[in-house]
This record gives C-alpha cells, structure tokens and sequence, in this order.
C-alpha cells in the first residue's frame, strides 16, 4: 500500500521503479522541483539534444523550485487546463499528487526508499473514471513506461558524480 491508494476506487493502476545512485536526501530535491513550468520533465541529454533549448529541463537544483506544500496547484502536461495538486509529502519518503480532469480522477503517488547508498523510487499511478480501461492499460501503460524510463535515465545522469 502506498500514500494515496486510498484516495479514489482505482480502475487502472500502473506501477513502475527504479535505482538511483544517490541517497533519499540527495534525490528528494529534485522530484520537488520536477514538473512543467518548474525544473521540467528530467530526461537524457541524448533525448533532450533533440528538445528546444527553452523546453529543456533544468540540470542544476533551484533552491525557489524546492518547495511544494498540500494544496499547491502545479501545471502539468495534457492542455492548458490540466494540473496536479499537491495532496501530501513527507520529506526524503514520499510526494502525492491528484488530479482530476472532467470524468478522470488520478493520484501520482513517487515513494522514496533507501537501498544502502542509493534510492529506490517507486511510482504510481492510479487512474478511476475509465471508459476503455483495456486502452488505459495498454497505452496509457506504455506511455508511462516510457515516461518514467525517460525520468530515470535523466535524473541518474544528474545524479552522477562530476556530471
């Protein structure tokens, strides 16, 4: 059970994870900090050569970014509506987002867990007001996949010592 599987009867739920060579305290900066009109969406340098200068993430901390309390409205991707409030975190463990777009409703939960000198990072995804939950299985699943693929090999590269 993670923070926020509470929150709404799940249709579809996607988990993903992975390892980052750094400590819970030195990786919680920067899932704070990640998100659209913020730090941006952390990927590789060889994906973000083919990015827009300007809509490139950060690859640096900003301590203004580093910050998030309950109830912080976030702008994320899917339109100019769409927007993630913060619901809870605890610091160097958890951030908890939901969302809700017309008939969607959605909880973004990423969980921190230390694994001897590194971190890993659990996320999920929980979506409920489905009409198609094969579609939301199956794309929505590869498109979080690749999402977090993306989020992992970016922020290990930041992570690197000497980077």
């Amino acid at each position: 059970m993670l923070p926020g599987d509470d929150l709404l009867d799940a249709d579809v739920a996607m988990d993903r994870g992975f390892d980052l060579p750094a400590p819970p305290a030195v990786v919680w900066p920067w899932l704070l900090q990640l998100g659209k009109r913020r730090a941006g969406w952390y990927l590789p340098l060889s994906v973000e050569r083919f990015v827009p200068r300007r809509r490139r993430a950060l690859r640096r901390l900003d301590p203004a970014l580093t910050h998030l309390a309950p109830g912080q409205v976030l702008a994320d991707w899917g339109g100019p509506e769409a927007t993630l409030v913060v619901v809870r975190t605890d610091p160097e463990a958890y951030l908890l987002h939901r969302s809700d777009r017309g008939r969607l409703s959605m909880t973004w939960c990423l969980a921190l867990t230390a694994t001897g000198a590194g971190t890993r990072v659990h996320s999920r995804v929980r979506l409920a007001g489905i009409r198609r939950r094969r579609v939301a299985e199956v794309g929505g699943g590869l498109l979080d996949g690749l999402t977090i693929a993306g989020l992992a090999a970016g922020l290990e590269e930041r992570l690197r010592p000497g980077r």
